[in-house]
């Protein structure tokens, strides 16, 4: 029996993270044949060459997909949008998959779907349903369900939701979000090893910070974010792990004022453009607040009982735990909310709440349904009225 052949693609160092597991378990799978096809910041230098970590992990890449150009305007973007598309129709024909995997709300990924439903390629798409009005993001997401033949989504809420959009119930799937279950199956570093790993010590107060740009925004991101860090200046005891945002509309000009923040300050704040899975949800679990606007700070955060700030519009719309604080974009907004995540309080109330996304397995539940869906006419899709 011929195998089934999966391709998941992957653009991003978090859009990774999210989907080892899923990975692993199609790639073990005797009646499965994994396709990886990388793109996007993976292959950039700037962002850290991050494919380099998927062949560490032990995953042949089949395609590698160049089409970040060196640019972060909106012309810029759609070029790479366009490159990407034509990248991504020359793959298909070459591996010719069964079903493609793609997850999330990325342009990158946008460009992956297109290609696929003009190849006739059915379509799993992971973690519709859900919103960022913030971003553009928002709008990619909602369009790469339309084109998608199985949707997984990680709470009711989102399944209701695609639904709404007009997918059939029956090819709509709560499994809970995916990136649950590397909290459940990460062998996490202790304090020690973590501080080996990245050459800086933590303190008796820690905060990891990830700030991306707002795309829908009118104001400067760069406002934004001076105005984190003078709130992250107030706590002078506090020891600082920035992570870098990834490669979106108005990024460089973050990239420069991390780099130049971290530099200014190098004993008590460390900046790096990927810590890996393993390193970042560490360091979440060493770190006694989860600080900026990153999806993580959502799903993952809640999950290891950490408390959340999350700074401005970019996850409006998502369901959110009792431990996540949302605050506005000022220095004095974000300095309150940091204070009330430290509390002694705030941070009981953390330690026991539940998630709103599930309680993980969810690599696998896909996993199976990929091995027994039936196939045959899974092109035909009816728009299903509410």
């Amino acid at each position: 029996m011929l195998k089934r052949k999966i391709c998941i693609v992957t653009g991003t160092r978090a859009e990774y993270g999210l989907l080892y597991w899923l990975l692993k378990e199609v790639e073990s799978d005797q009646n499965l044949q994994l396709q990886l096809v990388v793109t996007g910041s993976h292959l950039s230098p700037e962002f850290g060459m991050t494919y380099e970590q998927i062949e560490k992990d032990g995953f042949t890449i089949n395609e590698r997909i160049e089409m970040l150009l060196s640019s972060d305007t909106p012309v810029g973007v759609t070029k790479s949008l366009g490159l990407a598309t034509i990248g991504f129709a020359e793959a298909f024909d070459r591996l010719k998959p069964d079903i493609l995997v793609v997850l999330g709300d990325r342009y990158e990924i946008l460009a992956a779907a297109q290609a696929a439903m003009i190849a006739r390629i059915p379509i799993a798409h992971i973690s519709g349903g859900e919103t960022t009005e913030g971003v553009i993001d928002e709008a990619i997401r909602h369009s790469v369900t339309k084109m998608s033949h199985f949707h997984f989504v990680g709470a009711e809420e989102y399944r209701r939701r695609v639904i709404q959009l007009g997918e059939s119930p029956d090819r709509v799937f709560n499994f809970g979000d995916i990136g649950l279950d590397n909290i459940n199956r990460l062998n996490f570093m202790s304090k020690s090893d973590f501080e080996e790993s990245i050459g800086f010590q933590l303190g008796e107060t820690n905060f990891l910070v990830t700030y991306h740009p707002v795309s829908l925004s009118s104001e400067n991101p760069q406002l934004a974010v001076e105005a984190l860090f003078s709130a992250l200046d107030k706590f002078r005891d506090a020891r600082v792990i920035i992570t870098k945002p990834n490669a979106d509309p108005g990024s460089r000009g973050i990239l420069e004022m991390i780099d130049q923040y971290a530099a200014s300050q190098p004993s008590r704040v460390y900046a790096c453009t990927s810590l890996g899975q393993i390193r970042y949800l560490s360091a979440m679990r060493l770190s006694d607040v989860v600080i900026g606007n990153s999806s993580s700070g959502i799903v993952e955060a809640p999950a290891l009982g950490k408390p959340t700030v999350n700074i401005g519009k970019r996850q409006s719309g998502r369901l959110k735990a009792s431990s996540i604080i949302d605050t506005g974009e000022t220095c004095e907004e974000i300095y309150n909310a940091i204070n009330m995540a430290c509390s002694l309080e705030f941070q009981k109330v953390a330690a026991c709440t539940t998630s709103v996304y599930g309680v993980g397995n969810t690599s696998k539940l896909i996993k199976d349904f990929f091995s027994s869906v039936d196939l045959d006419n899974i092109l035909m899709k009816k728009f299903y009225d509410l």
